[in-house]
């Protein structure tokens, strides 16, 4: 999984979708976990105020003294923002409201796009030995997100089986366009994964179409069902594949996980 162009450093993915409710954090937070059932260390960076991947995986507010915030904002050391959580081997970054006032905040630093970039590319990263870091990013297109592109080498696109899913998918090619056009050239996407899919329903079955005729291999084979058991498992703070290991949910997010590491594979070959 590690790039190619960096071979001591983990592969970073921005999961992104200006678009809320679309399963960006329910992926993030599975995908890490099926990662590292597969053996991969992996580092989960929550860059959303509302800190909704530090809660489903169990970390209270209370216990966030250190987030993201301080990551971009005060140059925190990786060493005291990174914590760990139930499942072995996944790690955080976890989110506060606090990062809200961020992009207010970012505006004034001449490097402002570059900051996530260079905190997780301090020496100490190469020492945690991650494999791969995945950015929840939050449902807007703002200097949050645009520092998530300029940190990581590819985007993985949440796609929401519904009306209008993908009208909203040409801003976010547009900014991942300007990003490698002004600051990140190797950027690329990762792949499009269809979420909150039902296989009973005519419209999930017709987005599933029409994405696959515009975007051919970039979407993902792998499909998100609709899961009563991913919904729940956030309020349990633990990913789907601890609370029901057996679920629809769970196994899909295994699949999608092995299809990342084989697409990376023949990408760095």
């Amino acid at each position: 999984m590690t790039d190619p162009l960096r071979p001591n450093g983990p592969r970073i993915i921005a999961v992104a979708n200006q678009k809320g409710g679309v399963g960006k954090t329910t992926t993030t937070i599975n995908l890490g976990a099926a990662l590292c059932e597969l053996g991969q260390k992996v580092l989960v960076v929550d860059l959303d105020p509302q800190g909704n991947a530090s809660t489903g995986l169990g970390i209270e507010p209370e216990d966030r003294e250190y987030t993201t915030y301080e990551l971009l904002l005060d140059e925190a050391d990786l060493d005291s923002v990174i914590l760990t959580t139930s499942t072995e081997n996944l790690h955080l970054i976890p989110a506060t409201v606090d990062l809200s006032s961020a992009d207010i905040e970012l505006i004034s630093n001449e490097k402002r796009s570059y900051l996530l970039h260079d905190a997780l590319r301090q020496p100490a990263m190469a020492k945690l030995d991650f494999d791969v870091v995945l950015i929840d990013c939050p449902p807007s297109l703002n200097l949050l997100t645009v520092n998530a592109m300029v940190a990581s080498h590819s985007v993985l696109v949440p796609l929401q089986s519904e009306f209008f899913a993908l009208e909203g998918l040409s801003q976010l090619m547009l900014t991942i366009r300007e990003v490698r056009q002004s600051a990140n050239p190797n950027l690329r996407i990762e792949g499009i994964v269809l979420t909150m899919y039902d296989s009973r329903n005519n419209l999930s079955q017709l987005v599933e179409a029409d994405a696959r005729s515009n975007l051919g291999d970039l979407v993902f084979s792998t499909v998100i069902p609709r899961n009563v058991r991913v919904s729940e498992a956030p309020s349990y703070a633990l990913p789907v594949l601890a609370y029901d290991t057996a679920s629809k949910g769970a196994q899909a997010y295994r699949a999608l996980a092995a299809e990342l590491i084989k697409k990376n594979e023949k990408h760095a070959a």
